[in-house]
């Protein structure tokens, strides 16, 4: 096993992985687990319908929830967010010079930093730039189901400070841990067997969620031109759903501006990608107050039911969560801003050109919900299902274009096709102010924890954090504590330490 180097930047600690936890890190690890344990309990009492996520999925939870969720910022820390902000029941693959993923982290399978272009450090839990609400101190900032695998001149950076605290966690790993890992004092890397284990029921849960939410009918239409999707909803419906059988880009596969119509306030909107390939390759998204999917984000979800190899790509601080529910697929998220959860049964290649990076957001909304038949009992009979039947809307092509700049110029993506083992994505041409290409690799393909690592080794730039544009505002709604979620949470809030009035070098 090799650990690498520290990076020297003040006040971090070289993991080891093999080393045993203090008393004190003992205690803190029974507290943690303990309340880990409860979390996924509470996913395992919605499964079978969607309507509201329920901790560790979905809103805020755990005592510290902000009042308010800013736009990516690099200001003092703004709360403390519990539930997971990034869950895949496959691998987890950083590529290109993606940056920085805040918040929670959950996968089953292996997580791999291979960066491009002479590599670089990779933020986890905490970023420099940022919704700035990070996981509770001695919680598992991460947890990795398989094996840790830092390619030779690249780093994963856990935790981090800001102008008065430090926030800190752990990597908690089943497999091997390669490479150079720095995590702030007093996290530790644990090799743990189960580390996967308290996250079945969670991977269930998306699995039944994304795939009942797939099937609900149409509330509103959608129509594609060569510059822009309008999305136009019913007026009433407090659950507007949007079922695209194409893609959200240009015919040329470029970027196109996206637009909600006739949206009554405060409704959910579903967005679902029903082909086996979809691209979303957009520049709507600023995060600034008053841009209309800002204020629609902590509503909003993008569901991609059964795809095998989707992309959301462009040159936008995207707005709202993903959930995908086929374990084998991989999705692609090449964007320098995305600003929600990420919730995959399958696999995530994190691309990006420059500092691309996964903000944490929550997701407050009230999703379509299924009617679940009951288990047959000697006294009753199984009642029938009656879920709704799939009415997918056709996209349809308008005349005139009549969105924004920019003018697409970005060849027809090309959507990944999983593989056996974990490739290297090459970096794509997209940046903050240009047209987007798709990412012409593969990503992992694996599902659940393996003992495949990624091939090949591409040198890159090291990164420094930072974002692709700022900024986004919240549009959270108040903290949702249910059930058992809230007993083990109030264990998490319980373990938040005060630390040293220090600076990190997170940016």
């Amino acid at each position: 096993m090799d650990q690498g180097q520290g990076t020297g930047v003040p006040g971090r600690a070289r993991a080891v992985a093999e080393r045993p936890p203090s008393p004190r890190g003992r205690t803190v690890r029974v507290a943690v687990a303990t309340a880990v344990a409860v979390l996924p309990l509470a996913a395992v009492l919605t499964v079978g319908s969607a309507a509201p996520l329920t901790p560790p999925l979905g809103p805020c939870s755990g005592p510290n929830c902000p009042s308010e969720w800013l736009p990516p910022n690099n200001g003092d820390f703004k709360g403390q967010d519990a539930s997971i902000t990034v869950f895949t029941g496959g691998d987890y693959l950083v590529a290109g010079r993606a940056a920085e993923a805040e918040g929670r982290i959950v996968t089953l399978g292996d997580f791999t930093i291979d960066k491009s272009e002479g590599g670089g450090a990779f933020n986890a839990g905490v970023v420099g730039v940022g919704s700035r609400v990070v996981p509770p101190n001695g919680s598992d900032f991460m947890t990795v189901g398989g094996n840790v695998t830092v390619q030779p001149g690249n780093s994963l950076l856990i935790g981090g400070s800001d102008s008065r605290v430090q926030a800190f966690g752990n990597l908690r790993y089943a497999g091997t841990l390669t490479g150079t890992v720095s995590i702030d004092p007093t996290g530790q890397a644990i090799k743990d067997p189960d580390a996967a284990a308290p996250y079945q029921s969670v991977l269930a849960q998306i699995e039944e969620v994304s795939a009942c939410v797939g099937r609900a009918a149409a509330t509103g239409t959608v129509a594609v031109t060569s510059s822009e999707a309008t999305f136009t909803g019913d007026g009433t419906s407090a659950k507007q759903v949007f079922n695209v059988t194409g893609n959200l880009a240009s015919p040329s596969g470029g970027q196109i501006g996206l637009v909600f119509a006739n949206i009554p306030a405060g409704a959910t909107v579903v967005v679902n990608m029903l082909s086996a390939d979809p691209v979303i390759n957009t520049y709507t998204g600023t995060g600034v107050p008053g841009d209309q999917t800002t204020e629609m984000r902590s509503k909003l979800m993008w569901n991609f039911p059964t795809s095998t190899a989707a992309q959301i790509l462009g040159s936008a601080q995207f707005q709202g969560s993903v959930m995908a529910g086929n374990p084998a697929g991989t999705t692609t998220i090449t964007m320098p801003g995305m600003n929600g959860r990420v919730y995959l049964a399958g696999n995530l290649v994190q691309n990006g050109s420059g500092g691309y990076e996964i903000h944490s957001y929550p997701f407050d909304g009230d999703l379509p919900d299924c009617e679940v038949t009951p288990s047959p009992s000697p006294t009753s009979p199984s009642p029938s299902p009656t879920s709704p039947t799939p009415t997918p809307t056709e996209t349809t092509t308008s005349p005139a274009p009549t969105s924004p700049t920019p003018t697409p110029t970005s060849p027809t993506p090309t959507s990944p096709t999983p593989t056996t083992s974990s490739a290297v994505p090459t970096t794509p041409t997209t940046s903050p102010s240009s047209s987007s290409a798709a990412p012409t690799s593969h990503g992992p393909s694996s599902h659940g924890p393996s003992s495949h690592g990624p091939t090949g080794h591409h040198p890159g730039p090291t990164h420094g954090g930072g974002g692709g544009q700022l900024p986004s505002t919240g549009a959270g709604n108040a903290p949702v504590v249910l059930g058992l979620a809230g007993v083990g949470l109030l264990g998490l809030g319980a373990l938040a330490v005060l630390a040293a009035r220090r600076r990190g070098r997170h940016s």
